[in-house]
């Protein structure tokens, strides 16, 4: 099984809570669309700090084959071009477990 987590740090603006409720929803779609997803979650950071993310994404595979299929998918290319002009800061961790 492959665990794949991102975090973001998202732009301020006026609409930060509907851009970042915008981005959760985003997120939670994939898994009804993408077969390869076993598990999903997302959370949204309820304490804000200098060094703090944003919005957090917990997923999981059963294979390495499986996390490239989602990320190819074309509803997975069509989040990360919406977040492109949103986001400040993107981390990844992708481990075996």
């Amino acid at each position: 099984m492959i665990r794949h987590i991102v975090v973001w740090r998202v732009k301020d603006g006026p609409d930060r809570q509907r851009t970042l409720d915008a981005i959760r929803e985003r997120l939670l779609g994939l898994k009804s669309v993408i077969t390869e997803i076993r598990k999903l979650d997302v959370g949204v950071n309820i304490t804000p700090g200098p060094d703090a993310s944003d919005v957090l994404l917990y997923s999981e595979f059963d294979s390495t084959g499986d996390l490239a299929a989602y990320q190819r998918h074309p509803e997975h290319v069509r989040f990360v071009e919406f977040m492109a002009p949103l986001k400040l800061e993107k981390r990844v961790l992708d481990h075996e477990f």
